[in-house]
């Protein structure tokens, strides 16, 4: 086991960030690494627990934590990749930008700083690059059998790696000009380089994943072709379609989708055209981003970077606590309050806002109209009610509002129409035990099936589905 008493010898050490001043000047990764002999001694920390719920419970592909911990103390690290890559197709990115549930789930967090075990992931596959260790693994043979998976996002890169692996034939559809779905095109470069997406690309274009990009599946090519051209079809596209709000004033020039806002800069960094009358930009502007996820806060870092003149960022439910409540104990996600790298390069933030009208002319939104909520203490199952504060009205000056509130669901286009797929009462894709459709031989993966969530559950269900192809096609 990694060293008995390490937790008690030494204190956490998360991963050091460039200075602020430094990186709202550019899109470079604002995160960077521990030396390697500090990386060790963080590794010694893991107790190696009998039950060790940061693998059990906070990571979803089950990633061995105490397993490749232990083989970073020992210097073992080509180990400690073989251990990581058994269960996770892309450690490059989790290691990067995945909100570490496991660092929730470690035994450590009941009443400790946790085990600094996303650093560690990628600082282990990092080395598996720097040192030559991760090569293509082509099949021995091939099965004769072809399968076409729509969607490159995490998902469905994650199926495919598997799929080719196992000698299938596979053609991935991307309707973008860029392979990498969500990881290019939704997460800032300042998160998430894409040298990195494209790295991993090159070792599945060696294994045999052909990719084929500009290519919106349903529409672009039939699913008669789909049907007619592969044994097997896995729907990986994402639940695209977003939250909106609609209020009076929704249709004024200047309230976009954060999606549209993050993608549009994505493109432009990664050298793709964007015409110039249809950008979006924060430069010089009061921005009110309204939502306060994940996305919410790349909407904040990239507002930053392009020059916004303030920055706001509205939340509907109340400030978090700054520790666990009674009603969310260990080991389940912690709710309590977070500071992304985004909000401490400068933004004000406002919880319990509720926006009830966009006001404006013709030139574009001028400023929100919004009242202050006040929230329940939570029932026995966890859940809290709102009421509207009377006389907490207010407005708040804007001339570009993102509407950063999630995402509803899988995209109801010709694709799902024309295979006749059932959805589950929240619009995604239904599927059995195998990941399959009602629709045979046509299987789902990530968000499509199971609305937005994390990049690391799409990975697990790319496996999952890839699992769930492999048995039906040895079936047939």
């Amino acid at each position: 086991m990694v060293k008995p008493t390490g937790f008690l010898l030494y204190p956490q050490e998360p991963p050091p960030y460039r200075p602020v001043e430094e990186r709202v000047h550019d899109y470079q990764e604002v995160e960077q690494f521990l030396p390697t002999e500090r990386l060790e001694i963080q590794a010694a920390r893991c107790m190696d627990c009998g039950i060790p719920y940061c693998h059990a419970f906070g990571c979803p592909v089950v990633n061995r934590i105490p397993d490749w911990n232990d083989m970073v103390y020992r210097k073992q690290w080509r180990k400690a990749l073989t251990l990581l890559h058994a269960t996770c197709n892309l450690p490059e990115i989790t290691g990067r930008i995945c909100p570490a549930p496991c660092e929730a789930a470690c035994t450590l967090a009941i009443n400790q700083p946790p085990v600094t075990i996303r650093h560690i992931e990628l600082q282990i596959v990092e080395m598996g690059w720097r040192e030559g260790w991760i090569r293509p693994e082509p099949p021995p043979r091939k099965t004769g059998k072809k399968v076409g998976i729509i969607g490159s996002g995490p998902a469905g890169l994650a199926a495919a790696q598997q799929l080719a692996r196992k000698g299938h034939e596979v053609v991935v559809f991307e309707k973008a000009g860029l392979i990498g779905g969500l990881l290019r095109y939704g997460i800032p470069d300042f998160k998430l380089e894409k040298w990195v997406i494209d790295r991993r690309l090159e070792q599945m274009r060696a294994e045999g994943v052909v990719f084929e990009t500009s290519v919106n599946a349903g529409t672009d090519i039939s699913v008669r072709y789909l049907r007619r051209t592969f044994d097997a079809l896995v729907i990986a596209a994402g639940a695209t379609v977003p939250r909106d709000l609609p209020v009076p004033g929704r249709e004024l020039p200047g309230i976009h989708y954060a999606m549209d806002f993050l993608t549009q800069q994505n493109m432009m960094i990664g050298g793709e055209e964007v015409p110039e009358q249809e950008r979006i930009t924060a430069a010089g502007k009061r921005v009110v981003v309204i939502g306060g996820g994940d996305t919410g806060s790349d909407c904040v870092g990239t507002s930053r970077r392009q020059g916004a003149r303030e920055i706001h960022q509205f939340e509907l439910l109340p400030e978090p606590p700054e520790e666990r409540s009674l009603h969310n104990p260990w080991p389940t996600w912690p709710v309590i309050m977070r500071t992304s790298s985004s909000h401490q390069e400068g933004c004000t933030r406002l919880w319990s806002v509720s926006t009830k009208e966009f006001l404006g002319g013709p030139d574009g939104v001028e400023r929100l109209r919004c009242v202050l909520l006040d929230w329940s203490e939570p029932d026995r199952n966890g859940r809290s009610t709102f009421r509207e504060i009377p006389g907490s009205e207010f407005t708040m000056q804007a001339d570009l509002v993102l509407l950063a509130m999630g995402f509803v669901h899988v995209e109801h286009g010709p694709l799902v129409r024309d295979l006749d797929l059932a959805l589950d009462p929240r619009g995604n894709l239904a599927v059995d035990s195998d990941l399959m459709t009602t629709a045979p031989g046509v299987f789902a993966a990530g968000d499509s099936m199971v609305g937005a969530s994390l990049v690391v559950r799409a990975i697990d269900f790319g496996r999952k589905a890839a699992a769930g192809v492999n048995r039906y096609l040895a079936g047939r």
